[in-house]
């Protein structure tokens, strides 16, 4: 839905009609595409992100709970972000190249070889500033009103899935929503390829060459072309 060179046969409104309309043309697995990817850039990254997320928290709170720190709980996320997108950035790039429409790339691997052939590594991160300019508002946002829901609904930190449940939810949600319109910006750099479709086997051949260098470059794009309301694609499956 966020990128600018979606699937050439049909506009996808809402996430359900892009999903179905993903296995109508592709198959039940299509949508998994890129699975193994991001499996494998997520172990390694969330487990330097809370590992580091804990440290920090540990030396600016001195291990003290408290509504009172939760600009602590924030820096620690800050930090522990731009270790996390350092290692996820590549993985995000392979994953979301091979859920493109008509994908030509066969595998992960494939997608990793091809991209690093063609375009070097640089296209690896190529994004990377764009997903900090993201993620470090959303973690920020999310751990400081994740704590404070906490401290809201358990103030004595007792063993309660509930309230985890109910402040991740509150807290992620309004996190998604207000960082979106870093996350158009940051798929359009991702999936910027030129498209050329092959009308033998409706697959897409991806160029070498890119368009947008920059996050300026990719925000004046989305605006000229869809306005405003293209910041705001892929809100609702965010949320």
């Amino acid at each position: 839905m966020q990128s600018l060179c979606p699937c050439p046969e049909t506009k996808c409104p809402t996430p359900v009609h892009s999903l179905m309309s993903i296995v109508r043309r592709e198959g039940w697995l299509r949508p998994l595409r890129g699975v193994n990817a991001v499996a494998a850039g997520s172990m390694p990254a969330h487990a330097l992100y809370f590992t580091i997320y804990e440290k920090m928290k540990g030396f600016l709170t001195g291990n003290m709970a408290g509504h009172e720190h939760t600009l602590a709980y924030g820096a620690s996320g800050v930090v522990a972000t731009l270790v996390h997108d350092a290692v996820m950035n590549p993985a995000e790039v392979v994953k979301q190249r091979m859920q493109m429409a008509f994908s030509p790339y066969g595998s992960s691997l494939e997608c990793i070889r091809c991209v690093y052939n063609r375009e070097g590594l640089a296209a690896f991160y190529r994004s990377y500033t764009t997903q900090l300019a993201m993620n470090v508002p959303f973690q920020a946002i999310h751990f400081m009103g994740y704590e404070f829901w906490q401290h809201v609904l358990n103030p004595e930190h007792k063993y309660d899935p509930k309230s985890h449940l109910i402040a991740g939810g509150l807290a992620g949600g309004l996190a998604a929503a207000l960082t979106t319109p870093m996350d158009c910006v940051k798929t359009v750099l991702n999936t910027q390829q030129a498209a050329e479709a092959d009308p033998s086997n409706r697959r897409i051949f991806l160029q070498a060459r890119y368009r947008y260098r920059g996050i300026s470059d990719a925000v004046r794009t989305i605006y000229s072309q869809r306005g405003l309301a293209g910041f705001s694609c892929g809100l609702q499956a965010r949320v």
